[in-house]
């Protein structure tokens, strides 16, 4: 089972997208564990998943974070998709970053 962690600044918004992550893998049959976090869980919980997502508000750090973690897939979510909370359309975009 992959694990796919999402951070963002507050966690409100990343929460409702993960729970729409979820319900579009569950209907595809997708196997994976999803959960939201705030930024400064980062250097804890980005140790134990297959892929990192960052929310638009701390997308600034992605250099930082690739190099933290550089045998961890990190994405950011871009923020249209965020500000739809399109769980679908993260969920393919996360999907293709792992090569499922």
């Amino acid at each position: 089972m992959k694990k796919i962690r999402l951070f963002c600044a507050g966690g409100l918004t990343t929460t409702l997208l993960v729970n729409k992550m979820k319900a579009a893998a569950l209907a595809e049959g997708y196997d994976v564990d999803i959960s939201a976090h705030p930024v400064i869980e980062l250097d804890e919980k980005g140790k134990t998943c297959d892929l990192i997502v960052l929310g638009p508000q701390v997308a600034s750090s992605l250099k930082e974070v690739e190099k933290k973690f550089p045998d961890k897939k990190v994405m950011v979510c871009d923020l249209t998709t965020f500000g739809n909370i399109d769980g679908k359309k993260i969920l393919e975009k996360a999907k293709q970053a792992l090569g499922d």
